[in-house]
């Protein structure tokens, strides 16, 4: 039996490679059923083994450098593509979506990682990128999931309650008074994943960092503590994340005044269509002219 504290087992490049006859599973299921699937398996299977390699390498280059400077670009690069992510999976933006995003995962997942590495886990050097880096991706993957429903549940809900948000604000609501359901479901709703997985964790589910040191050699009760520290941080994170990002979208969506503002809410589509007749110099179908 191999001992605690002797490092994971290798896998070879040869028993790597074969591990993606697995993939042959949903390949084979996706033609029997005529899902057509199979070349995006294979497509996203070929990307997720080249990004993996690729951010392999670049993790290793990365743990041997000790320059804070350096370190803390890079965690602020990932913040900045986990905030674009997040809004690319909505379907309606406005002006200034983009950057309530950024805002919202920068801030929550700087304030919430800085913590947990300075005062609980406590690293030396605080920036060491072997604690630093995998802590803030999994606080960032988490948050940005949150942020997407919480942004799109909260768009959805005023449009298809903008009846009754309306008629609040005519018979003297307040802004606030009127949204406030939109905006608790919403938050809600960006929740309830998190809460999911604390609630089966450790019965159901064995959380991917936990295996992972179990697997290079750490005391079991070891990686249980690291991992109920980071899913503290991953809970607390996506809840200030989204805080943000939705209050953010509510004070955009609505008025000083106490008005709705949809006015100022685009589709998805439509904002590419308005974007490819403007680049062609063609009126919007909207202004279009009868002719005389």
């Amino acid at each position: 039996m191999t001992p605690l504290g002797s490092g994971a087992l290798t896998i070879s490049d040869g028993r790597l490679a074969l591990s993606a006859l697995l993939i042959l599973v949903n390949v084979g299921l996706s033609a029997a059923l005529r899902l057509g699937l199979g070349r995006s398996l294979l497509l996203a299977s070929v990307r997720m083994v080249v990004q993996l390699l690729l951010v392999g390498s670049v993790l290793e280059w990365l743990f041997r450098q000790d320059q804070a400077p350096l370190i803390v670009l890079v965690g602020a690069a990932m913040a900045m593509i986990a905030g674009v992510s997040a809004v690319q999976r909505t379907r309606h933006r406005f002006a200034g979506i983009y950057l309530n995003s950024l805002l919202s995962v920068m801030a929550s997942s700087a304030l919430v990682t800085g913590l947990a590495v300075t005062g609980l886990i406590r690293p030396q050097p605080w920036y060491n990128p072997q604690y630093l880096i995998p802590l803030l991706g999994m606080v960032l993957g988490n948050t940005l999931n949150g942020l997407s429903l919480g942004l799109d549940r909260f768009m959805e809900g005023l449009r298809s309650g903008r009846d009754q948000v309306e008629t609040d604000l005519a018979l003297g609501a307040t802004r606030w008074e009127a949204c406030q359901t939109v905006v608790r479901d919403a938050i809600r709703v960006a929740m309830i994943p998190t809460i999911n997985s604390m609630m089966v964790m450790g019965l159901v589910s064995l959380p991917g960092m936990m295996t992972g040191q179990i697997l290079q050699g750490a005391a079991p009760a070891a990686a249980v503590r690291y991992q109920i520290v980071i899913l503290f941080m991953i809970a607390s994170a996506t809840a200030l994340g989204v805080f943000g990002v939705v209050g953010l979208a509510y004070g955009r969506l609505t008025s000083a005044d106490h008005q709705l503002r949809l006015d100022r809410l685009i589709k998805v589509g439509e904002q590419d269509e308005r974007r490819s007749a403007s680049d062609q110099g063609s009126p919007s179908p909207t202004k279009v002219r009868k002719p005389t």
